[in-house]
Formats: C-alpha cells, sequence, structure tokens
C-alpha cells in the first residue's frame, strides 16, 4: 500500500460536490488516512505551488486555490499515486475518461474539482505540506 494526496479544490468544496467526490474515492478503493478543510493563505499556495512560478497559470491557480476552502486528504490504495490520477481523469474535464472525478464534478480546466500528485516523490512533499506524522492514521484498513 502506497500513499497520495488529493486536494478537493475550491469550486467543489463552494459547489457541494466534496461528499460526492470523497464517496467517489472510496468506492474507487481508497482509503482515507487523513483529512481536514482549510483555507490557503496567497503564501502557502505560492509555496504548495512553487514547481509552477515560471508558467503562465501560476498567478491564477495561487488565485483559485486561495478563493475559498479546499479539503485536502491522505489516500492509500496499492500504486496510489497512479490509481488516483486515473480516477480522477485528465486535467481537461471535456478529456476525461467517462466516470472519472473531473468528467463528474468539473467545470473547465482550471476549475476542475481535485488536485492529485504525479508522483511518489511529490506526494510525500505534498502530504508533509499538509499534515503532520501525528495527523496521520498509521494502522492500515
Amino acid at each position: 500500500m502506497s500513499r497520495t494526496l488529493a486536494i478537493i479544490k475550491p469550486d467543489a468544496v463552494s459547489s457541494g460536490k466534496a461528499g460526492k467526490i470523497l464517496a467517489h474515492l472510496e468506492e474507487a478503493g481508497f482509503t482515507v488516512k487523513a483529512g481536514k478543510m482549510t483555507r490557503l493563505t496567497d503564501a502557502q499556495a505560492g509555496r504548495f505551488y512553487e514547481v509552477h512560478r515560471e508558467r503562465p497559470f501560476y498567478d491564477s491557480l495561487v488565485s483559485f486555490m486561495t478563493s475559498g476552502p479546499c479539503f485536502p486528504l491522505v489516500l492509500e490504495a496499492d500504486g496510489a499515486v497512479l490509481a488516483l490520477r486515473e480516477t480522477i481523469g485528465a486535467t481537461y474535464p471535456a478529456e476525461a475518461a467517462p466516470g472519472t472525478v473531473r468528467a463528474l464534478f468539473a467545470e473547465n480546466k482550471e476549475r476542475n474539482a481535485i488536485h492529485a500528485s504525479d508522483s511518489d516523490e511529490n506526494a510525500a512533499r505534498e502530504i508533509s505540506f499538509f499534515f503532520s506524522d501525528s495527523e496521520l492514521i498509521q494502522i492500515s484498513g
């Protein structure tokens, strides 16, 4: 079993889709090991998305991620990173496979309902950004 980070983004939280997304993830076989509602500051969102600082969408991404509460989650499953990325679908909802989180719940490319770590290394970094070791459930099951 491995772990990954998901963030139910402000668009999905504000539109009341967080519970449906969480249920979809659990039905897909993920076990929730930690979760909390939070609202990122500009500084926090800037640090979290630092890897994208030079990209043209960086400022709008930071602005969007600070526009309202989000719901970070630590999820566990076999091959969690890849499994979650398959479960959420393509960044562009119109290109996401039917039945994926983004096909079901995303509004557009930017307001795409959910973030998922893209590698095991980034998953570890992103999990530690939001959660201390004491906040993570240590038992499997």
